[in-house]
């Protein structure tokens, strides 16, 4: 029974919410801690595209083994060596096209038979030079954009060219080249072959030219040489086989199919290509073939261009049995000297 006392007073209310205050002017209802302002309408876009990336090699790998990288596939390299062939017929076709039009703006001869192309040596050299020398940059691009690898992979196995290397290796390639000279002199000589007509002067005017043209360009076509048929093709048929030698004489064999040398000659070229081929393997990159490469064109131009007689330098065809002995004695001496001072050197032969 309820007290008579407590009649007046307002009964307890157990578990009633409290009403807002709306008659007093108390203010507005206080907001849901839950509640969120809606967010900014933003239009949809679309994820990034993955970053294409470059994977260099694994350290310890040997130069002819530099292209197994973590994203190699059986393809990578077939499909590369497929490219750098187009490319280098494709570039050179466009080149002497170009070279052909620019020879009729500057009316230079075009005889495109015989074995010549054009009337001005001095000219016809520079588009043979330069109709190799511009597949370089293909070959870099096909190995960055096809096998997913530095380019400078195909250099060395530092994945870059040591060129304090490379002007070492020239010493050698000089001397070798000087030794070979006499050597080849020499056999002609006690064969009883003239040598008078290896030597000439047609003066200054007409050297000079010559001499720019192929101080220029000769080490780039040189250079672009070894890149393709010691550096890729080697490393091309590394991806597949653990011994260096399929990539190397391969290598050798298309570098002589490169030029239009027959009997002896086809010697010659084939084992300059397979030992420059085993020095890049045993020294660990391109600098060494490089060196004597380079050497061993311009020594072969220079002479020619000084007689005037460039325009006979670059036929090329049977080659007499005594150069034999001059290429023995060069490439013979250039190897050995090479292995021995990257041996006291510690040249690095593996990728790191």
């Amino acid at each position: 029974m309820r007290d008579p006392s407590q009649a007046n007073q307002p009964e307890p209310d157990h578990g009633a919410r409290p009403q807002p205050d709306v008659a007093g002017g108390g203010g507005a209802p206080e907001a849901s801690p839950w509640a969120r302002p809606p967010a900014p309408y933003q239009p949809w876009q679309a994820p990034p595209a993955p970053r294409y990336q470059v994977v260099p090699p694994p350290p310890g790998l040997r130069y002819d083994h530099l292209a197994r990288t973590p994203v190699n596939r059986w393809w990578r390299p077939l499909v590369g060596t497929l490219i750098v062939a187009g490319a280098f017929v494709a570039v050179s076709v466009a080149v002497i096209v170009g070279g052909t039009i620019a020879a009729a703006l500057l009316g230079i001869p075009v005889i495109m038979s015989s074995g010549r192309m054009f009337g001005n040596p001095v000219f016809e050299l520079s588009v043979m030079l330069l109709s190799i020398a511009a597949v370089l940059p293909l070959v870099f691009g096909t190995a960055w954009l096809v096998q997913r690898r530095p380019p400078g992979t195909l250099s060395s196995v530092l994945g870059r060219v040591r060129w304090g290397w490379l002007l070492i290796c020239l010493v050698p390639a000089v001397l070798a080249l000087v030794l070979g000279q006499a050597a080849m002199i020499a056999t002609l000589a006690v064969t009883g072959q003239g040598v008078g007509q290896l030597f000439g002067w047609v003066g200054w005017d007409r050297f000079l030219p010559g001499m720019v043209a192929i101080l220029v360009l000769v080490p780039f076509q040189a250079a672009a040489e070894e890149y393709v048929f010691r550096g890729w093709v080697i490393q091309a048929f590394g991806a597949y086989f653990r011994t260096p030698w399929p990539g190397i004489l391969l290598g050798a064999a298309a570098f002589t199919s490169l030029h239009a040398y027959t009997d002896w000659g086809i010697i010659d070229v084939f084992g300059f290509g397979a030992l420059m081929g085993w020095l890049a393997v045993r020294t660990g990159g391109l600098e060494a073939p490089i060196a004597l490469h380079v050497t061993n064109n311009i020594v072969s131009f220079l002479p020619s261009a000084a007689s005037g007689d460039l325009g006979n330098a670059l036929q090329q065809g049977a080659v007499p049995w005594q150069s034999l002995a001059g290429t023995v004695v060069q490439l013979g001496f250039f190897t050995v000297a090479v292995v021995i001072i990257a041996q006291k050197r510690a040249i690095p032969t593996v990728s790191r």
